[in-house]
Formats: structure tokens, sequence, C-alpha cells
């Protein structure tokens, strides 16, 4: 549990590795998470954007897609906000250029029926399985400090979302902090004791959202505005009208396959986060979200998650393309 969370061999990888994006195309990893971008992605809306073949690579938590950046096999990756952290605060060259979701009830620690947790306390002792490096590892530990229990009297088992699945199934875990499509198989026999929603209102907000080595990002700037302006009028779409948005079968379809989510699932999680307007992005991705990494970066350290943390994050996050995509 006190081990960091990257390994420096991600920082040397970093230095001497390239990017993908070549005639072969652009690699993107994408993850598992709700939300209406996936409908874009489908439509093959980002290719059409931007003119470039995508490589949609998807992959099960944030520490595997900093794995892959860090090495140079992908440019552009979907993680969350406490990977983000670790990653900046390890110095990988990377930088959020665009928000895919404020976190809120899509994300979840759930109990199963019968463990004999009905508070809190009850984790003492008990087997709660979540991916580190993730936004739910973090939140996890914010809600086990707001709850003022011991992380280390509670037996926290890195494991990722099918894993996690796995051993619900085979009643190896009493307890799961994971989003979907883990979360709607756990849900189906336990329940609900908090929420990323909660657990932002004590203090310890998380994000999803995009990043991009900045040599990519240099090179590439016409690419990254495109698929920030894809990204911007489905949320756009979403915002206008989010029941007839959740209502429409093939959207829902859409975000379903890409998701492995169930559908009646994407219908239920997809207001569970909110989806920020370029325009409110602009303004987030700037002191507000700098000010968040380095909180969350604060709180890794505390944790004994990192080692270090950065004097300023601000170079790890840039509102540039979102930018000039209003423009």
């Amino acid at each position: 549990m006190t081990r960091p969370i990257l390994s420096t061999l991600f920082i040397s990888l970093a230095l001497a590795a390239g990017f993908a994006h070549a005639d072969d195309g652009v690699t993107i990893a994408f993850q598992t998470g709700v939300d209406p971008s996936k409908v874009a992605q489908a439509n093959g809306d980002y290719e059409k954007a931007t003119g470039k073949k995508i490589n949609w690579r998807k992959f099960e938590s944030g520490a595997e897609v900093i794995t892959a950046v860090a090495s140079g096999d992908v440019p552009i990756g979907n993680i969350g906000s406490s990977p983000l952290a670790a990653a900046a605060s390890r110095g990988l060259p990377i930088q959020t250029f665009l928000v895919t979701g404020i976190i809120g009830e899509s994300e979840a620690l759930v109990v199963r029926n019968g463990s004999g947790i009905n508070k809190p306390t009850d984790l003492v002792g008990k087997k709660i399985a979540v991916p580190y490096v993730s936004t739910t590892h973090y939140s996890l530990l914010a809600a086990l400090k707001h709850w003022q229990v011991d992380a280390g009297k509670v037996n926290i088992l890195n494991l990722r979302p099918s894993e996690i699945a796995a051993a619900w199934q085979r009643g190896d875990i009493d307890g799961a902090y994971v989003w979907e499509p883990a979360l709607g198989k756990v849900k189906a026999n336990g329940k609900v004791l908090t929420s990323s929603a909660e657990v932002s209102k004590w203090g310890a907000p998380t994000y999803d959202l995009w990043i991009v080595r900045k040599d990519f990002a240099q090179k590439n700037p016409e690419f990254l505005k495109q698929f920030v302006k894809v990204t911007g009028s489905v949320f756009e779409r979403y915002n206008k009208d989010p029941k007839g948005f959740a209502a429409d079968a093939a959207n829902v379809d859409k975000i379903a396959r890409l998701t492995g989510s169930k559908p009646e699932e994407v219908s239920l999680l997809l207001p569970g986060n909110r989806y920020p307007s370029l325009k409110e992005q602009s303004a987030l991705l700037q002191k507000p979200f700098v000010k968040a990494v380095s909180d969350t970066s604060a709180f890794l350290k505390s944790q004994g998650k990192v080692d270090s943390v950065q004097a300023d994050y601000s170079p790890y996050v840039t509102n540039q393309f979102i930018n000039a995509a209003l423009r």
C-alpha cells in the first residue's frame, strides 16, 4: 500500500520515447467510463474532423494508460485526476488539455450484502478492492480520512476492474470502489456506502480528462483543436437535453458497446457526472484545476503514494486547444 504509484522507469522511458503519429494513424487510449463523447467516438466523428486515422485502444485503468503514454506507444490518453497527479509529480512530459467529466455517482464504494458493513467503521479488517493509481483509489483514501478510519486497518487490494468483478463473483472481497462496467456488477448484490459525488463535497473532487504528450501537442495543434471541438459539440448536445440524449437508444447502444456496460446502466450513469462546456473548461483549466491537481498530489504524498510533489503544476495543464476551438 505504501509503494510509489509510478515507477521512475516511466520517466526514463518518456524522455527517450517518440509518439505514435505516422502514416498508420494516431493511437489513442480510452477507458470504459460512461460519457457522451463515446457516441462521437463510435460515429467516427473524431476521424472525420481531424482527417486522421485513429487507432482506439481500450485500457482498464489510468495506471495502464500512463504506462503506455510514458513509453511513447500512445500520445493521447484518457485518465483520471489522481493518475494525472501521480504522473505529473514524477515529471512525465504531459498536459491535460480537456476534461471529460466532473465525477459524481458514476464511481462508488459498494459493499457486499451480508458482509457486515453497515457503516464506515465496519470497513476495518475487511477486503476492499480498488484499482491503484485511479480516481477511485484516491476517493477511497479521502473517504477513509473523512470518516477517520485508519486506511492501514482496511485490507485494500489492488485489482483491475475486470478482476474486481471476478473476485466479487467468487465472494473473495467485501467491497469495491470502482466504475462501470464492474460497478453495475457489484451493485447487483451490494449497496453503495458512498460515491465520488459525496467525496467531492468533502473536499476531494475528481475528474476524468484527456492528456497529451507535450512533444505530440507541439507538432499537432490542429489535431488537438479538432479533437476538442468534437468533444465540446457532443457535450453541448447532451447538456441541452440530457434526458433526450439518454433516451435515444442509438446513443445508449453505442456507449454500451464501447464501455461494456448494459444499456440500462448507461442511461442511469450518464447523469452521474457533469460534462462542462468548452467555455467552462477554458476557465476550469487554469487555477481551479491546477489547484485540484496540486491538492491531490499533496494528499497522495501524505499517504506515501508519491515520493515528492512539484512546486507548480500549471505546466501540466493547458487550455490552449480549448481556446483555439472556441475561436
